[in-house]
């Protein structure tokens, strides 16, 4: 008869996602993950493969629980403009929130941490921004076809505008203890927006 996992491991999963999201994956040792999920270290190995795999799992949670936010956003019926607006100040508070902005966005901090010499994060991170690009291009696209978005604007550089916009931001909120800095960076990129 099989033995069955004395833990849970997608609880196991998430512990790890809190963990290396607070520290990142140099400031985060093996032993720290043993202790932190409280399983034993030939269980982590054997659940999830070693530290690293373990990393990719964990932004691999993260980025699914995160990016459908975004197409949820800006899928809604009706106007797009509005919803653009909306996502983009969402992204400034929470960059700005004092519980939300020592950590940082977990996509941000791998393309910065592992990104310049890890191929498989760095993949991880480019699908996600592709992914958040692709949403605001689908959006710009449709905002243009309802009159919202003029003729002679470029929906797929205004969306790669506010993806880089958008990863600054979360760049400077964790580090910057000024919320203004990151509210005003926001606003003056959708100054650039047309209104409705």
């Amino acid at each position: 008869m099989a033995r069955t996992k004395a833990f849970d491991p997608d609880a196991a999963l998430r512990s790890a996602l809190d963990l290396f999201w607070r520290r990142g994956y140099e400031a985060t040792s093996v032993a720290d993950l043993v202790e932190h999920l409280g399983i034993g270290r030939a269980s982590l190995y054997a659940t999830f493969g070693g530290k690293r795999e373990l990393y990719l799992k964990a932004l691999d949670r993260y980025v699914e629980t995160r990016d459908p936010l975004i197409l949820e956003e800006l899928s809604q019926p009706g106007p797009v403009m509005p919803a653009v607006r909306a996502m983009v100040r969402r992204f400034a508070a929470e960059a700005s929130a004092p519980e939300v902005r020592l950590a940082g966005c977990f996509v941000t901090n791998t393309a910065a941490e592992l990104g310049p010499h890890d191929p498989a994060a760095a993949r991880r991170v480019e699908n996600s921004w592709e992914y958040v690009e692709t949403m605001l291009y689908s959006a710009f696209v449709r905002a243009r076809a309802q009159g919202e978005l003029p003729e002679d604007r470029d929906p797929r550089a205004l969306a790669r505008m506010l993806l880089v916009m958008l990863q600054g931001v979360r760049v400077v909120g964790k580090v910057s203890d000024d919320p203004a800095r990151v509210r005003d960076a926001a606003e003056q990129a959708l100054a650039l927006l047309p209104r409705i």
